[in-house]
């Protein structure tokens, strides 16, 4: 079992245009689409697709079209109650391929509201493998808000807590890992890695795994078990006390990359809950991730649309020295 939380939710709206944008102007649309948003809601989506219970927590009301839209996908879902609505990022797309992005700045949550998510994530904890906390934090809610949930969920179910997965950035990332709260596992990017540990270049992780490793060494100094760093359309690196992992995805036709690191991190948290290796976990990841790149818009797999046996696993050096070259490289069929 898993309990995702996706603590500033958004209503995605594609409005898709037959020619270029042209401001001032009234324009006719092909199309629209929404859908509900969320790094959060996006790896239950995927956990869906693969038959893994899971619950998705966020802030909304009953009667938010938030809230309809999940339910209308089936997920399994737990919306706490607040009084603004749920905020709506538009995304305006040309036949060119030029995308406009519109996002709201979403509902301020008061104190008892935050208070009320907190204790809703607490309750619905027991008997949890994994705890995902996704995404940005809403406005009203302070960037220590990941700490203070987990540390609430700790300070009720002790050792029986869940292990924590988080997969944010900038002021919210920067404060967990401040607070010295450990979580087991964090998913940045490439970028995100490289705001982390003081490096000026995102591209340059992603042309260079044993960088990007070395990197996610000092994320594990920082607070952080165990590192799980999408580089984009090279693969992904795992990073741990003792074992450094770096991961090539099969030859894929990319269609959209959408949502392919939340695929990512639900490939490596249904590996993981079945005892998976580091080598596994990662394989079943980066599988996840390419698949999703491969199907239009924001799909999610099923577990028959990907390919881990597929993916190379190479072991990186674990010395923390700064290294073009991969130290040990290895085939493995992630067994």
């Amino acid at each position: 079992m898993i309990v995702t939380v996706t603590a500033n939710p958004a209503i995605d709206k594609t409005l898709a245009l037959p020619h270029p944008l042209a401001r001032g102007e009234v324009q006719r649309l092909t199309g629209s689409e929404s859908q509900a948003g969320g790094k959060g809601i996006n790896v239950s989506r995927a956990l869906r697709a693969s038959k893994l219970d899971n619950l998705a927590i966020f802030p909304a009301s009953a009667d938010d079209d938030f809230t309809h839209l999940v339910e209308a996908e089936g997920l399994r879902m737990l919306p706490v109650r607040i009084e603004g609505k749920v905020r709506t990022n538009f995304a305006v797309t040309e036949t060119d391929g030029t995308t406009t992005k519109l996002n709201e700045p979403g509902p301020h949550l008061s104190a008892d509201e935050a208070d009320a998510l907190v204790a809703a994530v607490v309750a619905a904890s027991h008997g949890v493998d994994w705890l995902v906390l996704a995404g940005s934090l809403p406005l009203g809610v302070d960037s220590s808000f990941y700490a203070t949930l987990i540390e609430a969920v700790r300070a009720e179910l002790g050792s029986a807590s869940p292990r924590v997965a988080v997969d944010s950035s900038d002021a919210p990332l920067e404060a967990l890992l401040a607070s010295g709260t450990r979580v087991q596992l964090i998913k940045p990017n490439a970028f995100e890695l490289a705001d982390l540990s003081g490096i000026s270049d995102g591209d340059t992780l992603e042309a260079d795994p044993q960088l990007a490793a070395d990197a996610a060494g000092r994320a594990l100094e920082r607070g952080a078990d165990a590192v799980l760093a999408t580089l984009g359309g090279a693969g992904a690196i795992y990073r741990d006390a003792t074992t450094s992992l770096f991961a090539t995805p099969p030859p894929t036709r990319v269609r959209s990359t959408v949502g392919a690191g939340d695929s990512s991190l639900a490939g490596y948290l249904l590996a993981s809950v079945t005892g998976a290796t580091p080598e596994r976990a990662l394989a079943q990841a980066v599988a996840h991730g390419s698949a999703a790149a491969s199907l239009p818009g924001s799909g999610v797999p099923s577990p028959e649309q990907t390919q881990p046996d597929l993916v190379r696993i190479d072991h990186l050096a674990t010395t923390g020295e700064h290294s073009n070259s991969i130290a040990t490289s290895t085939k493995e069929n992630a067994s």
